[in-house]
């Protein structure tokens, strides 16, 4: 089992709690309880539950990565997790001006990098054993 994989899944399921938990209270329930349009915020909506399904899929697929090595699905998922990462850096620094209002770009670019650390442990030669 590739457990760069499995520490993949486990930092996707941390962040759906903390998406779910303490993101919904901070930004979906304000957006949901505002005076915007109706369809603005059942996009809203749909966006911020879409991410959730994303997370959890991704968690899933980690998780079956880890017992079977698919080298172009990590690398699907590695680019649509830097994908957030540049939308959070760059909304960031061009709408807020600083890095510090937004941190996910942070968890993005961790779990990329664990993805790509197990991608590299699959293409890893098998350890040899020594037999008598």
């Amino acid at each position: 089992m590739n457990k760069w994989m499995m520490t993949a899944a486990g930092l996707f399921f941390v962040t759906t709690g903390v998406h779910v938990f303490l993101g919904g209270p901070e930004i979906h329930v304000p957006i949901q309880e505002s005076d915007l349009h109706p369809a603005v915020r059942a996009v809203g909506a749909v966006v911020w539950h879409a991410v959730t399904v994303m997370l959890l899929v991704f968690g899933a697929g980690c998780v079956w990565l880890a017992r079977n090595p698919n080298a172009p699905m990590a690398w699907l998922m590695i680019a649509t997790q830097l994908g957030f990462v540049g939308l959070f850096i760059g909304y960031g620094v061009v709408l807020l001006g600083n890095l510090t209002v937004m941190p996910q770009w942070i968890i993005f670019g961790l779990i990329s990098a664990v993805i790509a650390m197990g991608v590299r442990a699959d293409k890893a030669p098998a350890p040899r054993t020594v037999t008598a």
